[in-house]
């Protein structure tokens, strides 16, 4: 949707297109405590590490297996799976890396594993990442290859259904450098229950290849060169509901989220997202790394949700749904949407020094900050300005209306860290270095219950650290802690894959958080300490 504003009004403009989320990440939606205690306080202390020898990408997306006491690891750096002993969750040791050789012949490398019932599912590019990628199954405990099936271009995330007899992978079908390919974006649903003879059916988005004007009046960011709706739609991570039967895949860089009957293997809606409205008091964001310190302040810009991650909870039977709202843009050789707001020609109707407290396209107010140059131009310049995520987290409900957002208090609560500085990046200790450019960057969530309470554990790409949030109640959530295990350009930097272990599957027999980090190359082991 691309909004006009002609003028900056004293009331509150709310900009929010609702979608439908669901989730994945780490813990279900099933809202049954089973008589558990409810703890009256939360916490997490840093239990064991694994660093691979390979660093940076080394550890990506985390899995575990609970009777054979294994993690699997995503190495990025060798497009392989690192095989965890966690026995002594204070001691994670190496068991072996399986590369994709393991599995067959002209592939790429590993993007994604999910696990259940000892089995192992890994997504796994084609060598030539346009062309249909692979998902083969493995027995956790020894590794046997048990079968696998051809996917779509690029599956980038698997997940199993609850029950273990469905996976579901997004095929984010990206485009190649100078976008002369690019191939269609998907959903495959695989038919798991015997994992020897696998059957994938696909959920494509042809059938909306007609509905592309009402798509993109609708809020839908469909803007790729040449791009069909089918091609420029990028799934990214998948949720599956608790009987299996509906799966919500968030669109990334579409800003927009795909409702999927499983059945039936039918991709049922495309849903906007919508826009934050960063000029609210409490969305505020500090979005310049050239004003000499923290600025968190309301500005005149929309942002973009563009979750990554999403997982899904039930409350008083109803299902809710958590999005870590990271952000995107596309970066191509021969297209290329990101720009600083000081390159673009403000409308000064609408950009005005009162609006900001002196010219918007400062360094020092919004000149440094990217946005989008796809949405927002009007005749007399942009008229409106796109930031890429929200960062923040956001609650909403199973019909797509949006519950909660954290508005600016992960950027609040990581102003003052005594081991990192305020929006440093993920591979130095720079203070303001990501104001710029999405802040702390919440790219994973997983969530889990305890008695008759829900966390969110949402962890910061950038500043590093995992912020958890009691979300019992979902238009209220409570901070409940923040753990930051990073020391200036050291320790466990940039947060990808979270995945919660509880207590009846822990080798330690306390629930346990696994968060693998992709620049250090750490596979980190918390333990959740619960209080009573």
């Amino acid at each position: 949707m691309n909004t006009t504003w002609k003028r900056w009004g004293a009331g509150c403009l709310t900009l929010v297109m609702t979608a439908a989320l669901l989730a994945c990440g780490g813990g279900g939606d099933d809202d049954d405590d089973a008589g558990e205690a409810t703890p009256t306080a939360l916490a997490l202390s840093e239990l064991g590490r694994y660093t691979s020898p390979q660093g940076e990408t080394a550890a990506e997306i985390p899995a575990y297996d609970a009777a054979s006491r294994r993690v699997f690891v995503v190495n990025g750096a060798l497009g392989s799976l690192d095989v965890l002993d966690l026995s002594d969750p204070a001691a994670p040791a190496l068991v072996q890396t399986l590369g994709v050789d393991a599995v067959g012949a002209g592939l790429g490398g590993i993007n994604s594993v999910a696990v259940r019932g000892g089995i192992v599912a890994v997504a796994i590019e084609a060598a030539d990442k346009q062309q249909p990628g692979t998902v083969a199954f493995l027995r956790a405990s020894d590794l046997a290859l048990l079968g696998q099936v051809q996917v779509g271009a690029l599956p980038d995330m698997v997940v199993f259904s609850a029950d273990g007899r469905t996976a579901l992978v997004a095929n984010e079908g990206e485009p190649n450098a100078d976008y002369s390919v690019d191939p269609e974006g998907s959903i495959s649903v695989i038919d798991a229950s015997d994992p020897a003879a696998p059957v994938a059916r696909t959920a494509g988005f042809a059938a909306f290849n007609g509905q592309l004007d009402a798509l993109r009046a609708a809020g839908v960011r469909i803007y790729g060169p040449g791009a069909t709706v089918a091609q420029d739609v990028e799934p990214e991570y998948i949720a599956v509901s608790s009987d299996g039967k509906t799966a919500w895949v968030t669109l990334q860089e579409n800003n927009a989220l795909a409702i999927v009957d499983v059945e039936s293997a039918t991709v049922q809606s495309i849903e906007p997202l919508g826009y934050k409205d960063h000029r609210v008091a409490g969305n505020g964001l500090d979005p310049s790394d050239r004003d000499a310190g923290v600025d968190i302040r309301a500005w005149p810009l929309l942002g973009m949700y563009q979750p990554d991650a999403i997982a899904a909870f039930r409350v008083g039977g109803q299902t809710y749904l958590v999005t870590a709202n990271e952000g995107d843009a596309r970066e191509y050789d021969t297209f290329a949407e990101e720009t600083r707001v000081k390159d673009l020609t403000l409308d000064p109707a609408v950009f005005t020094d009162a609006l900001c407290g002196g010219p918007c396209a400062d360094d020092d107010r919004l000149g440094r900050l990217n946005v989008t140059a796809a949405l927002g131009a009007g005749a007399d310049g942009h008229t409106a300005l796109y930031a890429f995520g929200a960062r923040s987290f956001s609650i909403w409900d199973a019909a797509g209306t949006l519950v909660y957002d954290s508005g600016d208090d992960l950027e609040q609560r990581t102003r003052a860290l005594p081991n990192v500085l305020f929006n440093a990046g993920n591979d130095e200790n720079a203070l303001d270095n990501r104001s710029d450019n999405k802040g702390p960057e919440p790219e994973g969530v997983a969530v889990a219950r305890f008695g008759a309470k829900t966390y969110a554990f949402i962890g910061l790409e950038r500043v590093g650290g995992v912020a958890v949030y009691d979300i019992s109640t979902p238009a209220a959530p409570v901070f409940a802690t923040y753990l930051n295990t990073r020391d200036g350009d050291a320790g466990d930097l940039g947060p990808e894959g979270l995945v919660v272990v509880p207590a009846a599957d822990s080798p330690n027999g306390k629930p346990l958080l696994i968060v693998g980090h992709e620049v250090s190359g750490t596979t980190a082991v918390y333990q959740i300490d619960l209080a009573y």
